[in-house]
C-alpha cells in the first residue's frame, strides 16, 4: 500500500476503535500526522493519564510508553515499535549502583546523595532514583528540581545527561563534574552521569560561527541536551516546547537557526529556519516507527492479538511513581 491508503485505512480502524495516538515531536510528518495529540514525553504522559480510551497507542521509544505506564498502570499501552533511546539504554539498574558505589569510595555516603533522574530514563532506573529518596526531572523544569534538590544539603547525582546536568549547573553558577572524568566529586555541587544523546552531540561550535558570519544577526537557538559550549554561545537555550513557543513568537523574517532533532525543526517555519549543523541530525529510533507499523499495531487490537504492549512491574511502578510524583509537587 502507499502511504495515501495506509492514511486512509489508519483513519478508518482509529474511528472503530477505543483508542488514542500520540505521537512525540521527533517522529517522521506523516506518522507525526496521525495522532491525536503530539507533545514532548511529559506532555504525552500526563495526556495520556486523563484520556478516557484503553488502549494508547505511543509513537515514539520505549522510556516514554513506560512513563505513561507508570502514571496510568490501568491503561493498555501499545507501541508500534518499542525503540530504545539510546541515551536511555547507556544506564540501567546495575549502572546506577556503581554510580552510587564509585561516589562511597570517593568519601560521599549515600544519606549525602540525592539522585535526580533526566526522564529519558528506564522505568528501572527512576525506581532506583526513588528508593533513594529522588526525584524526575525534564529539560524544561531541570533548574527547579535542582533548585529544590539542593535546599536539601546533598550532593545532587543527575543521572544520565551529563550536558545537561553540566548546563543547568552552569546556569546557576555551580560546580560539577562527570562521574570518571578525574575530578574529585566532593568539590562538586552536581555529579553527573556520563550520558548524552548522540544527536544532540552532532551540533558543534564551528556551526555557530559559520551562521553567525553568514547571516547577521540570526539567533541561535539550542536544546539543552547539546554540548556545554554549544548552548553558551545560544541566544536561547529550551526543552523542546520551550523552543517551540520561542520560535513561534520570533518575528517571521527573522533567521534562526536550531541545535535539535531534524523532524521537528522542520516543521517549525516555512522559511528562515535553519538546522545547525551540516549533518543531518535524525534521530535514527524515534524514526523506526513508520506508517505500516502504525497500521499493523490498529490491526492487533481489532483482531486482538497485540504485541508490542508495554508491562512494567508492581514495584517498580510504585517507586518510580514517587519519584515522578515529587516532581509535579514541585
Amino acid at each position: 500500500m502507499d502511504k495515501n491508503e495506509l492514511k486512509e485505512k489508519i483513519k478508518a480502524l482509529k474511528d472503530e476503535l477505543d483508542v488514542t495516538i500520540v505521537a512525540h515531536y521527533y517522529q517522521k510528518d506523516d506518522v507525526f500526522e496521525m495522532a491525536d495529540f503530539s507533545g514532548d514525553s511529559l506532555q504525552l504522559a500526563q495526556m495520556a493519564k486523563d484520556d478516557e480510551n484503553p488502549y494508547l497507542i505511543f509513537c515514539g521509544v520505549g522510556f516514554m510508553g513506560e512513563s505513561v505506564k507508570i502514571l496510568s498502570p490501568e491503561k493498555r499501552v501499545i507501541m508500534p515499535k518499542i525503540a530504545c533511546c539510546a541515551m536511555a539504554r547507556m544506564i540501567d539498574g546495575a549502572h546506577y549502583d556503581t554510580s552510587v558505589k564509585l561516589l562511597n569510595e570517593a568519601g560521599i555516603k549515600n544519606e549525602d546523595i540525592l539522585p535526580i533522574t533526566y526522564i529519558n530514563s528506564s522505568a528501572e532506573v527512576k525506581a532506583r532514583v526513588g528508593k533513594m529518596g529522588g526525584m524526575v526531572c525534564t529539560s524544561s523544569n531541570a533548574k527547579k528540581i535542582i533548585e529544590k534538590g539542593l535546599e536539601s544539603g546533598k550532593k545532587i547525582l543527575f543521572v544520565p545527561d551529563q550536558c545537561l546536568g553540566q548546563n543547568i549547573a552552569h546556569m546557576m553558577g555551580l560546580k560539577s563534574c562527570v562521574i570518571g572524568d578525574g575530578s574529585d566529586p566532593k568539590e562538586a555541587d552536581i555529579i553527573c552521569y556520563n550520558g548524552f544523546c548522540s544527536v544532540h552531540q552532532l551540533f558543534e561550535v564551528e556551526d555557530i560561527e559559520f551562521y553567525r558570519n553568514k547571516y547577521p544577526g540570526i539567533k541561535i537557538v539550542s536544546h539543552p541536551e547539546c554540548q556545554p559550549e554549544i548552548c553558551q554561545q545560544s541566544d536561547f537555550v529550551g526543552s523542546t516546547s520551550q523552543i517551540i513557543k520561542y520560535i513561534k513568537e520570533l518575528d517571521p523574517e527573522q533567521k534562526v537557526a536550531v541545535a535539535t532533532e531534524f523532524n521537528m525543526v522542520n516543521r517549525l517555519r516555512d522559511k528562515n529556519t535553519y538546522i545547525l549543523s551540516s549533518t543531518k541530525p535524525e534521530c535514527p529510533t524515534m524514526n523506526e516507527t513508520t506508517l505500516q507499523d502504525l497500521y499493523d499495531t490498529l490491526l492487533s487490537i481489532k483482531e486482538d492479538r497485540i504485541v508490542s504492549e508495554i508491562f512494567v512491574d508492581e514495584d517498580t511502578v510504585k517507586w518510580a511513581r514517587i519519584a515522578l510524583e515529587r516532581m509535579f509537587e514541585i
